[in-house]
């Protein structure tokens, strides 16, 4: 019995994750950003200093790949690195002025795609969509033993 695309799970969610990034890339575009800043942006929204291994557990993306984004970050002035004072190898990351100044961009376009790519469905559709999504990651990030975020 062959695998029908349209009825895999997998393929499915992965379709829409490309789409989503899709769309959130060219209103981030308009900003100077793209999509792979956005764990950084979420991780230091708050305000908290975070070293790179927490932010790459966060982002549940490996190390190199976490050091490449912050490099590409620190560059354009999005973010800043100082000393951790109980660590003196690692340092601490912070979104600089720069980057607390783009925060309310990232939100909008963020916003603005989750409402298009959900405006076909209820509300009642809509929390039971994020309430599975939530419920598959926790199950498959579990067994990778993955953080989340």
């Amino acid at each position: 019995m062959p695998l029908d695309r349209q009825e895999s799970a997998g393929y499915l969610t992965n379709w829409a994750a490309r789409l989503f990034a899709r769309a959130i890339d060219q209103r981030l575009r308009r900003l100077g950003l793209s999509s792979g800043q956005l764990p950084v942006f979420f991780a230091l929204a708050a305000g908290e200093a975070m070293t790179q291994k927490r932010l790459a557990q966060i982002a549940s993306i490996e190390q190199p790949t976490m050091a490449a984004t912050l490099a590409r970050m620190e560059r354009d002035g999005l973010i800043e690195r100082r000393p951790d004072p109980r660590d003196r190898r690692a340092s601490l990351v912070t979104l600089s002025a720069a980057g607390r100044e783009k925060l309310s961009g990232v939100m909008e376009a963020i916003s603005s795609v989750n409402e298009e790519a959900l405006s076909e469905l209820g509300q009642a559709q809509r929390e039971a969509y994020i309430a599975s999504l939530k419920r598959i990651i926790a199950t498959l990030g579990g067994k990778a033993g993955e953080v989340g975020g």
